[in-house]
């Protein structure tokens, strides 16, 4: 899945907290993310007031849980773990353990495995 496929699914699925999301697909949101809010911390610097910030906040903080809830059920675990970040370091680092491994090849307890799927646009 390129960046534009993985930006267009994770919107396409906007408040989808169901089925499962590749590593690919969640990984090319995160860089989306950042730099949709570099830009913004750009524009709201030049304009002096944090407006654009917040709307791309409010814009992403949707998808974004989506897309991670539906990383960790790809990763055989129900979307509360992502609560595991709250603990100081540990839970950082186990998140992003999880996060970078392949998902549970075939089918779990949120659908089937998308990588026997085609990715779409």
């Amino acid at each position: 899945m390129d960046f534009m496929t993985a930006v267009k699914h994770v919107f396409n699925n906007y408040a989808n907290f169901q089925g499962r999301a590749r590593r690919s697909e969640y990984w090319w949101f995160y860089l989306f993310t950042i730099i949709c809010n570099v830009v913004a911390s750009i524009v709201d610097g030049a304009i002096g007031m944090p407006i654009v910030t917040i709307v791309v906040f409010l814009g992403l903080i949707i998808p974004s849980l989506a897309v991670t809830i539906r990383r960790m059920h790809d990763t055989g675990r129900s979307g509360w773990w992502i609560f595991i970040v709250l603990i100081p370091l540990v839970g950082i680092i186990l998140y992003i353990y999880w996060f970078v491994q392949r998902g549970t090849v075939g089918p779990n307890d949120w659908g089937p495995d998308p990588y026997d799927q085609p990715a779409m646009a």
